[in-house]
């Protein structure tokens, strides 16, 4: 009797140890991003969004600054083998991550994971600034964005002014007419490179390099200063001396997109991310409308600016399955209508942007303008001076452009001389980065 007793306890033991076991643990993926403030707090909620999807991985996304500090960061960690899965990267370092060797190719990732992905569903001018030459991902478009032209709409009524500009040469005009009918800002305005140097020169099929603008070798050479994009530059001295805006080092802390949403000026060129932003503080009429061109001209596409998540090596197959499952849902319909609901951002599938059509979705007042950024996007098919650049150090070579064309505006060169010396400079900072890879050659 006393036996059995032991025995039946003996089972009942065991079976609480079974109870008490945990369930199997999930698969742990990290990704490191560089947005901060409201814009990071969205990620997170992709995150969590994935995470309440499913209950066999579980993403863990941990926020390392700004664009500049998480490439540092996951270059670092790389290098000390202790990098997470995935990397948010900014559009301008994508020579840098395809040539680093860090990086498990988006495509390659994919078919190794069993998914059959409609790669000609991404929206061309967008896929192709991540691809390879032969047109294969190489990371998955996420915070994707064109810039725009924001403008004041009281501000035009007042002066008379029917409707945005399509061209350059009329939208100077609306500045002299709102300067005339009492504006005092009619452009909170800046040199700023990603409007008025590289989407002017994909929008007018011109070279920003040798070489496609680097996509056909690390050889390229800079050649902006042989472009019409001097004249632009000499528009914008232009605009600066007859005081036909506020220049943005001179607003004292308050940036264009803030002048603009205050009312203050009738202008900013920014990304069509910022609408949000600018729908919660405006008090006017505003829309916004697509970049100006030249007269004569018949634009190209605009280019996809912001980020991408690039795949880093180093893990075994199950986490891969992991990742793999994470970039089929941020790529769902249902997942690009919130991050395009929530930040301003872009579908970056056609089928995306047609369901938020089929649904209403920019006939809604708070997002009514941003099908203006798509339509950009998709003005045409990528051309070999409209899809983009691959140029190594670009970050740099934009400051030193930068600090040029400040010596312009302060009369100390000519835009010209200033563009010659950013070109020679830029060409410097190339010639490093081709030096740095010798023998490897861009995908």
């Amino acid at each position: 009797m006393e036996r059995k007793t032991l025995t039946a306890a003996a089972v009942l033991g065991l079976l609480a140890v079974g109870l008490a076991m945990p369930v199997e643990a999930k698969t742990e993926i990290n990704l490191w991003y560089g947005l901060k403030g409201y814009l990071g707090k969205q990620v997170m909620k992709v995150c969590e969004r994935f995470n309440a999807a499913q209950d066999e991985y579980e993403i863990v996304c941990t926020g390392k600054g700004n664009y500049d500090q998480a490439l540092q960061a996951g270059i670092a960690a790389y290098r000390a083998k202790k990098h997470p899965h995935i990397l948010q990267g900014v559009e301008t370092a994508t020579a840098t991550l395809m040539l680093s060797g860090a990086i498990y190719p988006a495509h390659q990732l994919m078919a190794d994971a069993g998914y059959d992905v409609d790669w000609s569903d991404y929206i061309g001018s967008i896929m192709s600034y991540y691809a390879s030459s032969d047109g294969k991902l190489y990371s998955f478009p996420f915070n994707s964005s064109t810039p725009v032209m924001y403008y004041n709409i009281d501000m035009y009524e007042k002066a008379g002014i029917s409707g945005p500009a399509e061209t350059w040469e009329q939208f100077e005009e609306n500045l002299r007419t709102l300067k005339a009918s009492g504006v005092a800002c009619p452009i909170a305005f800046s040199t700023y490179l990603w409007v008025h140097l590289e989407q002017f020169s994909y929008m007018h099929g011109e070279p920003i390099s040798t070489r496609n603008n680097g996509f056909d070798g690390l050889d390229a050479e800079l050649v902006f200063n042989q472009t019409s994009y001097v004249k632009h530059v000499e528009r914008l001295k232009r605009w600066y001396d007859e005081k036909l805006g506020s220049y943005a080092k001179e607003l004292f802390g308050v940036g264009t997109r803030e002048s603009f949403a205050t009312g203050k000026c009738g202008h900013y060129f920014g990304s069509i991310a910022s609408h949000g932003t600018v729908l919660k503080s405006a008090k006017m009429k505003w829309n916004v409308a697509p970049l100006p061109h030249n007269e004569g001209v018949t634009p190209n596409n605009t280019v996809v600016g912001g980020a991408s998540f690039w795949i880093m090596k180093g893990f075994d197959e199950a986490d891969y399955k992991g990742v793999a499952a994470f970039f089929d849902f941020i790529r769902s319909v249902e997942s690009q209508e919130f991050w395009s609901t929530v930040t301003g951002y872009v579908p970056t599938t056609r089928s995306g942007y047609d369901a938020l059509v089929a649904k209403g979705f920019y006939k809604q007042e708070q997002y009514a303008g941003r099908e203006v950024a798509i339509e950009s996007l998709a003005r045409t098919p990528p051309t070999p001076l409209s899809r983009g650049l691959r140029l190594g150090y670009f970050r740099q070579i934009k400051k030193i452009i930068g600090d040029e064309l400040e010596q312009m505006l302060a009369g100390k060169k000519t835009a010209q001389e200033a563009l010659d010396n950013a070109v020679k400079r830029g060409n410097e900072q190339l010639r490093r980065f081709e030096k740095q890879y010798q023998g490897q050659s861009l995908p």
